[in-house]
């Protein structure tokens, strides 16, 4: 593992839940761990609820913008963290893959939204824990 972790978060849309989940991974672990995020069938801009779910606990992510998964990107992260984004995710030896399974929260209302954000948090504590002890 290199010294620094690199995790990449894969969804579809890259417009929720791996956006929620790179704002949390940022918020929490600082720049002890990089962070990106990706989709394979980026969207045009981010989801509502999901900005509007970061907002409630003072995290902004209006700032970010949906991109395109790229192989560069898979290939130089130590995990890359699925959320529905299937087999477009390209593999890679030595790259550690896992799936969060995680309702999409495209069209959903904020309160579901909120259910989706609470465990993405949970899982990101859960990680930070793994990756940095």
């Amino acid at each position: 593992m290199a010294s620094k972790p690199s995790v990449l978060f894969v969804c579809v849309h890259n417009a929720g839940r791996s956006q929620m989940a790179q704002a949390f991974l940022t918020h929490l672990a600082g720049d002890s761990i990089e962070v990106r995020s990706a989709g394979s069938a980026p969207a045009d801009t981010l989801n509502p609820a999901a900005i509007d779910a970061m907002a409630e606990i003072g995290i902004d992510i209006t700032g970010q913008t949906p991109k395109i998964l790229t192989p560069d990107a898979v290939e130089t992260s130590t995990v890359v963290i699925t959320m529905g984004c299937g087999d477009a995710c390209p593999y890679f030896p030595g790259v550690d893959y896992r799936d969060w399974k995680l309702d999409d929260p495209a069209g959903k209302d904020i309160d579901a939204v909120r259910s989706i954000r609470d465990r993405i948090r949970t899982n990101i504590e859960e990680l930070i824990t793994e990756l940095l002890g």
